[in-house]
């Protein structure tokens, strides 16, 4: 049936209508403007509006006031903004948005400040929450950190965990929790405290920063990692336990042509104040991923502790050049030990593929060579600045790399000579306390660190413009952080957290955190389901690598590794398809 029209005209829905509607349209528009003309008008009202009240304002001081004058001089500056805006050829937001598109700018500046100190819950922020950094400012202040009320976590999330408790605790340990490093192979064992700084370069840190932490951890008997960027003088100043770590740059102990010097390597490594030297293969927030300090960087200090030269590139590899194989990386580990004294050598590392795990635990059994240490470092670690690919998508978060290094060890009959540390977002005596039952020794912090010497996760750590003077070599931000004061932050934050963990191994029925066991963690998995660790990953028996590696999870993957080399014998795994 044919629809009837209106007798004035076509239907409005019909297509014929189209046409007459939109012409109508246009002769009412703005006394009849074009349309362009009329969204001109609107992009740009802001800014007409701002230069009709400074002309206004100029008038006026000229006509009646001469208060009109200051209004006139505010108003002057977002004038220029705006035709800056509306002639610039970069952003085609401020071109087509005067003014009125810089204020977009800067809201998008403001937005994580807004969010971080008026929007985020206790629970929110990133990488640590609030409720995280709160704990560490509260314990390095030496204010108030008990909770009233009761927990704020849902104890039905299914990212929930806690710890089984005993009926009969023991006693709250009086003496911080210590860790004897150093195997038969090594001349100068090492007493560790259960919580270290973990590896932070001088450059990435000021010097401000270093002294702190180092004079926090004389004060508080631990040790302080002094990351690849070499043993600078700040981290001598006040004669705090040093753990040396290499990185494949061998700052400090290089020759010119960036290979490892045993000579400068033996000459520092001999100074009492260096305790341990950690090999670093692989970092948690950028596993396989070199560096580059360009040459304009490069500051005579800078170049003189790293033993770089002046005005060139200085180059971190993506692989360390002194050794090319698991076997070759033993026989470093041993030559380490030999030219510092006898003094423990580890290593540090990002678990990746788990064959090259076993790659190396298998040149331990081939050469009978230990290191003394090893540290996981989980793929949630921070740094001063990677590729976001590499943060965000490459190596092994802490609890599972730990869980694999501890079935390597375990499962060859190795975890009784080598000791296993773990760093990754430890903020708390539970955060400890959970890798202590998966089978760490100890653990290493370095933001929580941060914290306490008064971090605000500004996130500007790669601009070197830190608020709070922390992550900057600038003279002028580093004023701010006074050395003493913070030291002793870094030492209460410690003691604390330490003491929070020994509350927790009491509560558990245990005298100390090596007893630890992976039961004691419990996880809810769904709101109706929660399992004990030892019921979600496989914990392996002793030797069991070695005696009867099929009946494990790893069996592919340690058939395939190759001590005398990083690349496996095979293919773990289904083929690509041709």
């Amino acid at each position: 049936m044919r629809r009837q029209t209106a007798p004035d005209g076509p239907s409005r829905r019909g297509p014929a209508g189209v046409l007459p509607l939109w012409r109508a349209r246009r002769k009412t528009m703005s006394g009849g403007l074009q349309p362009g003309t009329v969204l001109w008008l609107r992009r740009y009202s802001f800014f007409f509006a701002v230069v009709a009240l400074a002309t206004l304002a100029l008038i006026l001081s000229f006509a009646s006031h001469a208060a009109w004058t200051w209004v006139f001089a505010a108003m002057m500056p977002f004038v220029a903004i705006g035709l800056f805006d509306a002639f610039q050829t970069r952003h085609s937001l401020l071109r087509n948005y005067p003014l009125i598109g810089s204020m977009r700018w800067l809201f998008e500046a403001l937005r994580p400040y807004l969010r971080q100190y008026i929007v985020e819950g206790d629970e929110e922020g990133r990488p640590y929450p609030r409720m995280d950094r709160s704990l560490v400012y509260a314990r390095a202040k030496q204010e108030e950190d008990r909770q009233p009320f009761g927990t704020e976590l849902n104890a039905y999330s299914s990212e929930y965990e806690w710890m089984t408790h005993s009926l009969a605790p023991m006693p709250v340990a009086e003496e911080p929790f210590r860790v004897t490093v150093g195997g038969p192979q090594c001349a100068k064992p090492y007493s560790a405290s259960v919580l270290n700084i973990s590896a932070m370069s001088f450059g990435s840190l000021g010097r401000n920063a270093i002294e702190a932490l180092n004079l926090g951890a004389k004060t508080g008997g631990f040790y302080h990692d002094t990351g690849e960027g070499g043993l600078s003088p700040y981290h001598r100043t006040y004669g705090g336990d040093i753990v040396w770590e290499l990185g494949s740059g061998y700052f400090g102990c290089r020759n010119r042509d960036g290979s490892f010097s045993p000579e400068r390597f033996a000459e520092k490594a001999a100074d009492d104040q260096v305790k341990m030297v950690e090999i670093k293969l692989s970092q948690g927030a950028k596993p396989g991923h070199g560096g580059v300090l360009p040459a304009a960087k490069v500051t005579p200090e800078i170049a003189e502790i790293r033993g770089i030269a002046l005005g060139e590139d200085c180059i971190s590899p993506s692989r360390h050049p002194a050794f090319n194989s698991p076997v070759q990386l033993m026989e470093f580990v041993a030559k380490l030990r030999e030219l510092s004294g006898g003094k423990p050598v580890g290593f540090k590392l990002c678990v990746g593929h788990p064959s090259e795990t076993f790659a190396i635990v298998k040149a331990m059994l081939k050469t009978g060579i230990r290191p003394d240490f090893i540290v996981v470092d989980g793929s949630e670690g921070g740094t001063g600045a990677a590729p976001r690919e590499l943060a965000d998508h490459v190596g092994m978060p802490l609890r599972e790399g730990l869980v694999l290094m501890r079935n390597a060890l375990v499962g060859a009959g190795l975890r009784g000579e080598v000791k296993l540390a773990a760093s990754g977002k430890v903020t708390s005596g539970f955060s400890m306390a959970a890798n202590m039952a998966i089978g760490a020794d100890w653990c290493n912090a370095a933001r929580a660190f941060m914290f306490s010497l008064g971090c605000v996760q500004s996130l500007r750590c790669h601009t070197g413009l830190c608020p709070t003077g922390v992550a900057t070599n600038d003279p002028h931000l580093q004023r701010g952080l006074v050395v003493e004061d913070k030291a002793e932050r870094v030492a209460n934050f410690q003691r604390h957290t330490v003491h929070a963990l020994a509350e927790l191994v009491a509560a558990a029925g245990l005298s100390h955190p090596s007893e630890l066991l992976p039961h004691h963690l419990w996880h809810r998995v769904s709101p109706i389901e929660v399992r004990p660790l030892d019921k979600l990953y496989p914990f392996l028996a002793p030797f069991a690598l070695v005696e009867a590696p099929e009946e494990t999870p790893y069996g592919a993957e340690w058939r395939a590794a190759d001590a005398e080399s990083f690349t496996p014998r095979m293919d773990v795994g289904p083929l690509r398809a041709a």
